[in-house]
Parts: C-alpha cells; structure tokens; sequence
C-alpha cells in the first residue's frame, strides 16, 4: 500500500512538473486529426503576422516565422492553458524594439544579439516568478494599465507603420512625438500606388471579417496585394517589397550576459516579461471561461519563462500567448496543446519551400495588416467604461497612455502599477465612515440604549494602520457618551486598529457611555477577546461586542 501511494505521489509530482504527460497519453486518433487540422491553420495565419510582426521588432523578417517554432512547442508542452498559442505579439514587438532602440541599430547583428539576451532574461524572470508560486503577480497589473499600455503601443505601431503605407522613405529612429515631424516633411514624396496597395490590403481584411470570418482573409489578402502590386510595379520603383527572407531552419544563437548588458536590459526585461505573462494569463482565462478547464497561473509562467528561454537559443525573440492564433485555435475545435505542436512542426516546411516567395511580398500590405492589428488593440468599450467608471480608473488608463508614448515603453507598465497601488492604497487608507441611526442596529442593542444619547457610524473598511489615522479623524467629530459603530465592512483588524477602539472606549466611558460594535465579524471579535477588550451579549443572535 506504501508503495502503491509513494508511486502515485511520484506520479502526480511528475505530471506537475512536466504537464505534457498528464494530456499527451489522452490523445486519440479523432483529437489528433482535429487538432492537426487546426495547427495547419494557425501555421498558415501566422506567415503574414511572424513577417510584420519580426518588422515591428527591428528584426529581420524570418525571425518572426523563427519565433513561431520553437518557443509556440516549449509554451504549449510546458503551460497550463490547452487552446492557447504562444509565438510572436504585436504589443512585444513594438516593446522590444522601443527597448533596444536607444542601445543598437534595428537589423544589425548587434540588434538581434540584445534581442537574444533580452529573451533570454525575460525567460529568467518569468521562470522565477512561476517557481516562486507568484502567480497572483499579475492581479497587480490591472485593467486600466493594460488597456492604456495597449492603446499607446497601438498608436506606436500605426505611427511606425505610416511610412510604408505611404511609400515613403524610412524616418529614422526616435520618439513617438519625433516622428511625426519627419513625415510631415515628405508629405510630398507620399507613392499612390503604395497607398493603393495598402487601402486595397486593408479592404480586403475587412471584407473577410465582415462576411467570410472564418475565411483566412490574411493570406488572401497578402496573395491578392502581391499580384496586384507585382502588375501595378513589376520593377519594385514605387512599391517596396520585404527584404529577403533566408529559408532554413532556424539557427541557433546565444545570449549576450555581459555585466553591461545585464545592466542595460534588466529592467526592460522584467517589464516585458511581465507584460508577456499579463498578456498570456489573460488570453488563457478568456478560452478557459468557455471550455470549463482550470488554469495554474505559476505553470503557466513557467511554460512562458521555458519558451524565451528556449527560443533565446534557437532565433525566436521575446513571445507570450497570441490573441488571434488562440482565437482561430480555439473556433477550429483544437482539444490539446498538440494543436500548437502542429502549427510549430506544419511552420517547418512552409518556412523551408515558402520562404523564397516571401520577398514579393509589398511593404504597404504588411503596413496595412499592422494597421488593423493597431485598430484592434485599443480596447475602445473598456476606455469608455474606465473614464465613466472612476476618476481613479481613468487616471491610472491616462498615466499609463501618455507614459506609453512619451517614455520608454517598459517604464509605462510600471508607472501604471505604481498609479493602480497608489490610488488602492488611497482608497483602503480612507474606508468611508457614514452617520447611521439606531434602527440599523441590532434590537436587542437598541432596547440596551434605549433614548439614551447615542451616535451610530459605519465603517465600510478594515481598521489597519493604514486607515486609522483618516477614521480617527472623523470619530473625533463625535459628541454623544454612546458610540454604536456598524462592523459589518470592518473584515480585519490589526494592533494599531485596537489602539483605536482603545482610546475611542475611554473618550466615551469619560462622557458616562460606551462604545458599542454591532454585526462584526467573528474573526474581528475573537482579535478582540485575545486582548480581553470585549464582552459578547448573548441575547441577540447577531453577537454585540462592548469595547470595555
């Protein structure tokens, strides 16, 4: 029997560890052809995104396709979420790119190298939070701080993504606010079929989602815009195309982890790695609230911090849970993370026969692609809901908006951390203390007072060091020698809490009162009698604690 239940802890500690054994065994031929079929698909959707998206980064194109291999196997063998996809993101790449901006030249070998480490730390980060249990890490970045950070990075990519739409020259490198001056001074130079090209990319995108959503309008619309640009400019003069893409697998690489690399990317590292997980956690719990499965937030960090680390090694750049392969993933029935195994393994060979093609491909139609991908990253119904929600909420959107494009994009998220704990802190610093009247008491309570002089208070809040100078101030407005205080909202509280109702107590039995706490919570009331502060009256359902 000992042995039978030392092997099934064995067996359970395992399958924690390595996930992919507790799905893998489960696998049956009809799963297996559904999921085969939708990783074709997602391999299929994620040429045009893996090119754009290794563009928004400053990476040469096929690292994009590179980062679609290893890192999507390492994420989907190693995280908790089922239908989810991993591989290379809008939000990262522009992150990445606004990261290593100031250190190198985007492309150049120096470029792709900090990439590289800024993975791999990335990967560091991640692996530790999940190993160190703190999945609940991400509840400290909230809503309002996501939706600001993706409304801002969307704006940077459609600002990064104007040149080519209008076949203009690249502007060099800069600010958000330092590329507008650029463009405005080649207004004149704008090529009309560049911008052909992208109207034309754009319509067609949209046309599919409005009546052929299930349709792969991507691709169609990158095949359709490589024709027509090829008719309209065969000679490349007036539509630029995307560069060379080299076929092959992907190569291996390393991390520089230099003491002044470490120095330079850390933080920019953490930052992202954070935003990897916020983006991964968040798009896992919207697939697992329609399937029913339940999630592990620190093995899903640990899946995510596996990839980087992995794709540092093998040309993929910094990743995290893709919203639209996860999306497509999901609408085509995919029923394990062998669906994502599929898209990584299907990705080979397409990479290996496509990639030639790929350099017809025009620029203005990746340009035009980005563009949408930008109009879908503002979240425009949470904006709205966080400006008429709260003055906090819009704040902490505001801060974290501007700070998007005006800072360096990692110190956006923490800025809005920081905004969104500074306005919690100010709210539970300041619970609200509202006049009551006896008849919201307990009856046997208000017989006890009777017509006494009495003044009864709520405080919607716990008593913790924190709050009692902002309640100390308000109970010092009281005048009658009775004090019924409604505890209902009190949930905790702590020594500097009890100090309070201390000194409270004696200004009242000073008057010839008492001070009364109604409704409280069990676990305030036995804080309470293991200082000996209270009595209990039995008589009353609802127990009445006296403050002596």
């Amino acid at each position: 029997m000992r042995g039978a239940s030392g092997d099934r802890t064995a067996s359970t500690r395992l399958r924690r560890y390595l996930p992919f054994l507790d799905w893998m065994p489960r696998q049956t031929p009809r799963s297996l052809r559904t999921d085969a079929i939708a990783g074709l698909t997602g391999a299929v959707l994620v040429l045009p995104q893996g090119v754009a998206y290794a563009l928004l980064a400053g990476l040469p194109p096929e690292y994009g396709l590179y980062a679609a291999i290893v890192p999507v196997i390492l994420a989907a063998l190693f995280g908790s979420s089922r239908q989810m996809v991993s591989g290379p993101v809008a939000a990262l790449s522009i992150a990445l790119f606004s990261t290593l901006q100031p250190f190198a030249e985007a492309g150049t070998s120096e470029f792709i190298t900090l990439a590289m480490t800024l993975t791999f730390l990335a990967g560091v980060f991640q692996i530790l939070l999940g190993v160190a249990r703190l999945g609940a890490l991400v509840e400290l970045v909230s809503h309002s701080v996501i939706t600001g950070f993706t409304a801002g990075a969307a704006l940077i990519i459609a600002a990064s993504q104007l040149p080519h739409a209008l076949g203009l020259e690249a502007v060099e490198n800069g600010s958000f606010l330092s590329l507008w001056p650029q463009l405005l001074t080649r207004l004149d130079a704008i090529q009309p079929l560049a911008l052909l090209i992208t109207a034309a990319t754009i319509l067609v995108c949209l046309a599919f989602q409005r009546w052929l959503p299930r349709w792969p309008g991507m691709i169609v619309a990158i095949l359709a815009t490589t024709l027509l640009a090829a008719w309209l400019d065969p000679q490349g003069q007036s539509i630029q195309r995307v560069t060379e893409v080299q076929a092959g697998l992907p190569p291996l690489s390393a991390p520089d982890l230099s003491l002044e690399n470490l120095r330079l990317l850390t933080p920019g590292a953490m930052a992202l790695g954070l935003l990897g997980l916020v983006q991964a956690v968040a798009i896992s719990r919207a697939i697992a609230a329609s399937t029913g499965q339940r999630l592990d937030n620190n093995q899903e960090f640990i899946g995510q911090g596996i990839a980087n680390l992995g794709g540092a090694f093998f040309s993929g750049y910094v990743s995290s849970g893709s919203l639209t392969r996860s999306g497509l993933n999901a609408s085509a029935g995919a029923c394990s993370p062998m669906a994502a195994l599929f898209s990584a393994l299907f990705l080979i060979p397409i990479l290996l026969l496509a990639s030639p093609l790929l350099q017809f491909i025009p620029m203005p139609a990746i340009a035009g692609q980005l563009l949408l991908v930008a109009f879908k990253l503002v979240d425009r119904q949470s904006i709205r809901e966080a400006l008429t929600l709260s003055h906090s909420e819009a704040t902490v959107l505001l801060i974290t908006f501007f700070s998007t494009l005006l800072l360096a994009m990692e110190f956006a998220i923490y800025l809005g951390v920081l905004a969104s704990l500074i306005f919690y802190l100010r709210r539970t610093t300041r619970p609200p203390v509202v006049e009551s009247d006896l008849n919201q008491a307990p009856p046997t309570l208000q017989q006890t007072i009777g017509e006494a002089g009495c003044q009864v208070l709520r405080i919607d809040g716990s008593l913790f060091f924190g709050a009692c100078d902002s309640v100390a101030k308000r109970l010092e407005y009281v005048d009658q020698p009775n004090l019924v205080i409604l505890a209902a909202g009190i949930n905790f509280i702590d020594l500097s809490g009890i100090h309070l109702l201390q000194r409270q107590a004696r200004r009242c039995h000073a008057r010839g009162g008492k001070l009364y706490l109604a409704w409280t919570k069990p676990s305030v009331v036995a804080r309470l009698q293991r200082v000996g502060l209270v009595t209990e009256d039995p008589r009353d359902e609802q127990p009445v604690v006296i403050v002596l």
